[in-house]
């Protein structure tokens, strides 16, 4: 078995390619894959002027490996680490287009949804599976979706785990633009060409106004029941369920417990 990794690409043009491969796992992520993807990052050299996260074989990212996902301590939840990378990639000063293909469940979807564009293709899914899995997703990442699709359609996507495909996330706001599967890629590196020849204070000046008038308005204590609420739900006897269902690839059985 292949394991996990990330391909880093700097082009002549201004353009980091980051490619994620999994492909046992359609690409899904785990810690040390989360970890490289925060370095690609933060150690983005100087003539990089845009960045473009894709996922290899065709399927951008099928979520956090379930196999791997680890247990809630006093003082962690076991997405703490994927939230400080996608927090670092929504304030990063380059502009950033997710090229999304095939699947981007759960923390796929959540990826996509903290670049800055999303260019999909005719055959790419959505779909936010939290409430199968017995968890309560990360505020930050329900606040991301509800800027894009607004709080009622955010609602259906995280409360019912339904599926949306290309052209249905492009009506809701998913996706900037949706194209057949042989001209996406194009489209999203030449989106990325555009960005790169862009004035970067100018460009980084912007996205950090559109941060802050869009940053979040929970309260420190907010935030804290938040977290504990989350703990619970990831120490239920449902998520134990949801998580092993998922594996099994069998209807879960919820008790509320």
């Amino acid at each position: 078995m292949q394991p996990s990794t990330l391909l880093v690409e700097d082009r002549d043009d201004g353009v980091r390619v980051l490619t994620l491969s999994n492909p046992a796992r359609r690409n899904a992520l785990d810690d040390g894959q989360v970890a490289r993807l925060d370095e690609a990052l933060a150690s983005a050299p100087g003539k990089v002027r845009a960045v473009l996260i894709r996922g290899a074989g065709g399927t951008f990212c099928s979520g956090y490996d379930l196999n791997v996902l680890g247990a809630p301590t006093e003082d962690s939840l076991p997405d703490d680490a994927l939230m400080e990378c996608l927090a670092r990639l929504e304030s990063l000063p380059l502009p950033s287009v997710a090229l999304v293909q095939g699947w981007a469940f759960g923390a796929g979807f959540d990826l996509s949804a903290s670049c800055d564009f999303r260019i999909g293709s005719e055959d790419a899914v959505f779909s936010m599976p939290p409430a199968r899995l017995g968890i309560v997703y990360a505020s930050d990442g329900l606040m991301r979706a509800a800027r894009l699709v607004g709080v009622a359609r955010a609602k259906n996507l995280f409360l019912t785990g339904r599926r949306l495909d290309g052209k249905e996330a492009l009506t809701w706001g998913l996706l900037d633009e949706c194209l057949p599967v042989a001209d996406a890629e194009a489209r999203a590196l030449e989106l990325c060409r555009t960005l790169a020849a862009q004035a970067p204070l100018a460009v980084a000046g912007m996205k950090e106004a559109f941060r802050l008038l869009t940053r979040p308005t929970l309260s420190a204590d907010e935030r804290t029941h938040l977290r504990e609420v989350r703990t619970r739900a990831f120490n239920s006897e449902d998520a134990k369920e949801g998580r092993a269902a998922f594996l099994e690839k069998r209807t879960p059985r919820f008790r509320g417990q």
